[in-house]
């Protein structure tokens, strides 16, 4: 994959810089190859579709050709409304990871090798590490030292300026102080016996979202027990499908997009970042009995715990809570020299109560997620290009 990647975007920069044109077909609904997929007869997907109203499904799949040195990129949508909230639960993790990447390469100091500790934490890290544990197992701790490290405001105008909108990360994920505006500070080693403290950053308090959906079910769970009435979801994360695969686009072939719409790292950066997306669970030390391949990977192998093939490799980046699954990822087989990208949303709460943890994540969820995922790959190994 790091062969393909790496010959595809310096063909695709050296075109660029002699052009300066880069083809796109965003919205394409004429023969849309994602209406092709759910109508499927496979009960996994009919499941859904047949009562798809309570499902919130989202799709965009996005058919690459390369052609003469020009990349196209030719979008399918199903059901994509910026203006029907998702919850985006961890796929906030991967603009978090490029975002402190990014900064980290604006201050001489540091290094994706810098040892870094959370004021009042008692664990230790890297930056390096702490990405690779967000994509390796999604972990959440991880994820929040870097948003210590930005602070949400920083966080939101890095992905802004780039084009990755709309997006507004407001809080933490699983800790108690998930809503504090001011961010902790970062111990950090200059050396091995020298270490600097980072200032607090205030960060502006969010607005409520004025958009549809963000009121959903009829109760919730909360710390009195269960209280009656719709899960007031508008202080929340929100990261719509156009900004997860727009952040995916600019990182998988940066050269596709003006300078202006790429994201400020250096190659190693980007390497690390690359590696982290789709090396499995068990490559970077975790049990692969309990930690297996599709672990965080839904589309294709999500509903099995059978090793995934080694020609195929999926770059990507997941999020599940509140009954909600989401993946945003790009998929690529080197032994049929195909690739596509494709993110998509369900929201599985069949009780209609938020917090409960009764969620049909594996009965319904991921099902569905992987079959979409394999209807949309049978239908790359016939297409023409």
């Amino acid at each position: 994959m790091d062969t393909r990647i790496s010959f595809f975007v310096r063909v695709t920069a050296a075109f660029l810089l002699l052009t300066g044109i880069f083809l796109s077909c965003e919205g394409n609904s004429k023969g849309n190859v994602v209406d092709a997929v759910l109508a499927s007869d496979n009960p996994k997907i009919k499941m859904v579709m047949d009562s798809l109203e309570q499902f919130e499904v989202q799709i965009r799949y996005t058919q690459i050709d390369r052609s003469q040195d020009s990349v196209v990129f030719t979008d399918y949508d199903f059901q994509v409304d910026e203006d029907n909230y998702f919850y985006p639960a961890s796929t906030v993790k991967f603009p978090a990871a490029v975002a402190a990447l990014e900064k980290i390469n604006e201050i001489d100091s540091l290094s994706v090798n810098t040892r870094f500790y959370v004021e009042g934490d008692s664990v230790e890290t890297t930056f390096a590490k702490a990405v690779s544990e967000i994509f390796a197992v999604s972990d959440n701790a991880a994820n929040n030292r870097l948003l210590e490290f930005l602070g949400q405001d920083q966080l939101n105008q890095r992905m802004q300026e780039r084009g990755v909108e709309p997006i507004r990360i407001a809080h933490r994920l699983s800790t108690s102080n998930a809503d504090e505006i001011t961010t902790k500070s970062l111990v950090i080693y200059l050396n091995d016996s020298t270490t600097s403290l980072s200032q607090p950053i205030i960060n502006t308090f969010p607005e409520e979202l004025a958009i549809k959906r963000v009121h959903k079910g009829s109760g919730y769970y909360d710390d009195e027990g269960l209280q009656n009435g719709a899960f007031d979801f508008s202080l929340k994360n929100y990261y719509p499908i156009k900004a997860q695969h727009a952040l995916l686009k600019r990182i998988i072939f940066p050269e596709s997009f003006v300078v202006e719409e790429r994201f400020n790292l250096s190659s190693e950066q980007r390497r690390l970042l690359l590696d982290a997306m789709y090396m499995l669970p068990g490559d970077v030390g975790y049990d692969s009995e309990k930690y297996y391949d599709s672990y965080v990977k839904f589309f294709m192998f999500g509903d099995s715990t059978d090793p995934i093939p080694d020609h195929i490799k999926i770059y990507n980046k997941v999020g599940y809570a509140y009954g909600t699954l989401t993946d945003c990822a790009y998929i690529i087989d080197e032994q049929n020299d195909i690739d596509f990208l494709v993110t998509a949303t369900i929201l599985v709460n069949k009780d209609g109560i938020f917090n409960d943890n009764a969620y049909e994540y594996d009965e319904i969820g991921i099902p569905f997620l992987a079959q979409v995922g394999r209807e949309l790959y049978q239908q790359e190994l016939k297409r023409k290009r």
